[in-house]
């Protein structure tokens, strides 16, 4: 076990080769992304003409017929809101990422050239909330906070929470030695270039638990041992527990990322990168279990129930939003896009 200062180097060298890439996602425009909103029970498999290349990106007849929720997500850098089957761009200009629902579906959290943002569920109202984000808030389960994770005293991510009336300044949740410091002054600079695999694997989006008590983050602790992990981290103590490792200690090479809560706390994804394709792995906190779900190429996964899900994944060479059921599996193609979250 590292000492606190040997982890301090080793976490803030790597940093050196990672911060800059880590706000990548805020500026990339992952492809388009409509959605739909979402049903109880899952759709069935897109067929015929809609599954043809070159098909209209336009959502299936029985598709909005079965729509009940609405979708939020990115499409060249701006944020849309889907449901009913109509697009309504809520965001324009560009460098808008990662739109997360409140719990009460009356408000969403974005980035905005890595600065964290609200806004009113029609796009109205829209306030900066004074701090800058190396990746995608999550709402606390009251709606009076959000998480998120910015470069910290280690060198590398550290989670923080700010009042979502904006009337307070961030603090630190995760690492507990960071506790008491204040967010850095200098905001993390967009990466230019990379692959989609490499800025994944930097993306430092946050989910905090449905019970309150628990955050999802890339990074933690566990990185003064592997070269990347995922940490579920206890907000109260600022506990933590390594739940995907890799490299290090004879460890295969990977990452995980862009962390997702199921909402009745008994799952958690991520996006896993590799050799291959990246994957989207689902967790069992009380068990350890894993599976893969999904095809590959699948990533950014989002539920609405333990029988709906939406994810971002490849048709004809481009990103599209898919609604999946992660019980069995069953896909839909619904139109270009990436990003995408449920309203609750």
């Amino acid at each position: 076990m590292c000492s606190t200062v040997s982890r301090r180097r080793t976490i803030a060298a790597r940093a050196c080769g990672r911060i800059g890439l880590t706000a990548a996602l805020s500026f990339v425009a992952l492809a388009a992304l409509p959605a739909i909103a979402h049903a109880r029970t899952a759709l069935p498999a897109t067929t015929g003409a809609q599954a043809t290349a070159g098909a209209p990106a336009t959502i299936a007849t029985h598709a909005e017929a079965a729509a009940a929720h609405e979708l939020v997500f990115v499409r060249d850098g701006n944020v849309l809101l889907l449901g009913g089957g109509a697009e309504k761009p809520l965001t324009t200009g560009g460098g808008a990422a990662r739109p997360r629902w409140s719990p009460d579906g009356k408000r969403i959290a974005y980035l905005l050239k890595n600065r964290l943002w609200v806004m009113n569920a029609d796009g109205t109202g829209r306030r900066d909330l004074g701090a800058h984000a190396s990746g995608g808030a999550d709402w606390s389960p009251d709606g009076k906070w959000l998480a998120f994770a910015a470069p910290g005293c280690t060198g590398g991510p550290v989670v923080y929470r700010v009042a979502t009336s904006g009337e307070a300044k961030p603090e630190v949740l995760f690492p507990a030695e960071c506790k008491g410091q204040p967010l850095p002054t200098e905001k993390p600079e967009p990466a230019r270039g990379g692959t989609l695999s490499e800025r994944i694997a930097v993306d430092d989006t946050v989910s905090w638990a449905p019970d309150g008590k628990r955050i999802a983050f890339r990074g933690g602790m566990c990185e003064s041992i592997y070269d990347a992990c995922l940490t579920i981290g206890t907000v109260a103590g600022a506990g933590e527990r390594a739940v995907a490792t890799f490299g290090g200690g004879g460890q295969q090479s990977g990452s995980a990322s862009v962390p997702s809560w199921r909402p009745d706390g008994a799952r958690l994804t991520w996006t896993a990168g590799g050799s291959t394709k990246l994957t989207v792995i689902e967790y069992d906190p009380a068990t350890g279990g894993k599976r893969t779900l999904g095809k590959p190429g699948d990533r950014e996964l989002s539920y609405r129930t333990a029988r709906t899900a939406y994810l971002t994944g490849e048709r004809d060479g481009r990103s599209w939003i898919f609604q999946l059921d992660p019980a069995g599996s069953t896909r839909t193609a619904l139109r270009q896009g990436s990003q995408p979250d449920p309203r609750p």
